[in-house]
């Protein structure tokens, strides 16, 4: 069995099987499911590298009825967050986003402080960023002024 993975997402969305299947295409693979009672996925455990998302449905979880639960299930889900991760080709990732029904929100680029990265909203409304170290980092730090100026 493999070990714990030291870093947890939990999404909600409205459709777990058709998550499971974008998130997939980001390089996750299943690592468990749960169904309910009438056999519909209403969890999905994915898994990335020290990276595990939970994939829970946004109806029939046990969560307890709360403001912060009604706010969940009408939205926007996962405001102010951007999950982070490192892709091997930012480039090719941006393309599979926007083909899967994602918006890109930032075409890929390098940035002046050493990486190239892609931002983009996945169907279920979250922010990712995916990113790639530059091999030859700039050195210039009137780049990195620029940019935060």
């Amino acid at each position: 069995m493999a070990a714990e993975a030291p870093i947890r997402v939990g999404l909600r969305v409205e459709d777990v099987t058709e998550a499971a299947i974008f998130y997939a295409g980001l390089g996750f693979e299943q690592a468990g499911s749960i169904s309910s009672p009438d056999g519909r996925p209403i969890m999905t455990i994915l898994r990335r590298g020290d990276l595990q998302l939970l994939v829970d449905s946004l109806t029939g979880m046990p969560f307890p009825e709360s403001d912060r639960e009604y706010m969940t299930r009408t939205g926007p889900r996962g405001l102010g967050v951007v999950i982070g991760i490192e892709a091997d080709n930012v480039d090719a990732i941006a393309d599979y986003c926007r083909s899967a029904g994602a918006t890109v929100t930032t075409d890929p680029l390098n940035a002046p402080w050493g990486e190239r990265y892609a931002e983009c909203i996945d169907p279920y409304d979250y922010a990712w960023k995916f990113y790639q170290l530059l091999p030859d980092p700039p050195q210039d730090s009137t780049a990195y002024d620029s940019w935060f100026a």
